[in-house]
């Protein structure tokens, strides 16, 4: 059974406004302020996300279980949030995410639990041309997107590498444009064989190719290099043409840079290398047509899990008794706009 002081499903079920709204910057959430952003469509979508734990060994007494829950943005707002089963709400420290939590007495050896929402998503489009004349961050602000992840390097190499890549370049957006062309040239969108999907820059250096996780480590690597703030968001990723209801959904995940005194600037590295003809439009935006779940990697969820900090937070993750459990997710969704 699942603990009696774990919240009633119902009471984690809100209403919010049907646009996206100005909630509080966190300095682990890379907000974009709306007054850089040029006119632009949304699209509004409902999103059954349902999460499952495989395999769980006989005689488990205590199975935990965490989720990814998606939250509002200046881009992104939720509502009608409700899960299958009593959920825990709470927020890791690292980067504010929210995580809905659950501990179930006794399985049996499989569980799963299902989180529904709706969500209006904005097109994100940033007016480069007033990033002009930057201003400046509090000393130390941003610490988690300036150095190194497990996996995100930031060593002699990449600062040589990033050091060549950028030269000659004065501004923030001068050089990360460069950063990012950089990446379009080096990397190509390629699922084959083995070791990506894991967003190591080790990989995409060695091997040139990876999908988008692979993509953006990269840059995170070399822009963090320079001393720019730049970090990771990952979500789930609908087909570009609406209509199409109930369709089983991918995940996507796509990457920031800070402007100094200015805003968090978009950008979509390997999306630009899938359809070159928007390589311009993937510098300085984001389609639509996904939902943010989580920021970051190296993730220690709340409560803390027992096990490694998770390299990033899409899929469900489990403890039986302690030790990690296998999961799995599937998702769909339906247009309502």
């Amino acid at each position: 059974m699942i603990r009696a002081l774990l919240v009633p499903a119902f009471v984690l079920a809100w209403v919010s406004p049907a646009a996206p709204q100005d909630p509080a910057p966190q300095e682990g959430q890379q907000t974009v302020a709306k007054e850089f952003l040029k006119p632009a469509d949304n699209r509004t979508f409902s999103i059954t996300y349902t999460g499952r734990v495989l395999e769980i060994p006989a005689g488990t007494k205590k199975l935990r279980v965490w989720l990814p829950v998606p939250q509002d943005s200046t881009v992104q707002t939720i509502r009608d949030l409700k899960f299958s089963r009593d959920m825990s709400l709470s927020t890791e420290n690292k980067y504010g995410d929210k995580i809905a939590y659950a501990e179930i007495e006794s399985p049996g050896a499989t569980a799963e639990i299902t989180m529904t929402f709706v969500c209006t998503r904005a097109e994100v489009r940033i007016d480069l041309e007033k990033l002009a004349d930057e201003g400046a961050d509090p000393a130390g602000s941003y610490a988690v997107f300036r150095g190194a992840d497990k996996l995100v390097t930031v060593d002699d190499e990449i600062r040589k590498l990033s050091g060549d890549i950028t030269q000659g370049k004065k501004d923030t957006v001068a050089k990360a444009r460069a950063i990012y062309d950089y990446v379009l040239q080096k990397m190509t969108y390629d699922k084959s064989g083995t070791g990506w999907g894991t967003g190591s820059t080790k990989f995409a250096c060695e091997v040139g190719k990876g999908n988008c996780t692979d993509f953006h480590a990269l840059f995170n690597s070399l822009c963090r290099a320079q001393g720019i703030a730049s970090g990771f968001e990952i979500g789930l990723y609908l087909p570009y043409e609406k209509g199409k209801e109930e369709k089983l959904g991918g995940y996507h995940c796509w990457a920031f840079f800070r402007v100094p005194g200015k805003t968090w600037v978009p950008v979509d590295c390997s999306e630009a290398d899938r359809f070159p003809d928007r390589a311009q439009f993937f510098f300085g935006g984001h389609t639509s047509n996904r939902v943010t779940l989580s920021t970051g990697r190296d993730i220690i969820l709340s409560p803390k899990q027992d096990g490694a900090p998770l390299n990033y937070f899409l899929t469900p993750y489990a403890e039986a008794d302690g030790k990690p459990a296998k999961t799995e997710k599937t998702w769909q969704y339906k247009d309502l706009n």
